[in-house]
């Protein structure tokens, strides 16, 4: 698996999402601005996600995109299929997208790429952006403590 750029900006802001479930919606700008995403790119991205059911939008001074559902029932998985396809580093052991190949029978190297997208596919199925919201204001905390444990 190769995580695009799309693939990384999309994980962000569904981070930045998950953030500030459910109590208020943020406008483009706004996640633009908190994650470093192009405005331009990310309006697609989030385009995207919303035509496969992940965000919702609304329009107007107070709207903007919202997750469709609890950040709690969204894995990383999920949307990195939706931008980039298959977890599988190599076709031929895809689950969604397997291809064929001459070599299949006599690969010495399926079982190790078969290995690969099992460990990649389950961090990725296990981990939802609760969790991953969840461990960034852990790391925000300690960060705090820590600066002022040195500033004392």
């Amino acid at each position: 698996m190769k995580l695009s750029t799309k693939g990384e900006y999309a994980s962000r802001a569904m981070l930045e999402l998950s953030s500030h479930y459910p109590h208020r919606f943020l406008h483009i700008r706004e996640i633009s601005q908190a994650q470093d995403i192009p405005p331009r790119f990310l309006e697609q991205i989030l385009l995207l996600l919303k035509r496969t059911g992940y965000l919702r939008s609304k329009k107007g001074p107070k709207g903007g995109y919202y997750l469709a559902k609890p950040p709690s029932e969204i894995t990383v998985a999920e949307i990195i299929r939706v931008m980039d396809g298959p977890l599988a580093p190599i076709d031929c052991v895809s689950v969604t997208a397997h291809e064929p190949c001459p070599r299949e029978d006599r690969c010495g190297l399926k079982l190790l790429w078969k290995e690969v997208r099992d460990a990649v596919a389950s961090i990725l199925e296990k981990t939802t952006f609760e969790d991953l919201v969840k461990a960034s204001r852990q790391k925000e905390k300690k960060e705090v403590r820590d600066d002022e444990k040195t500033s004392v």
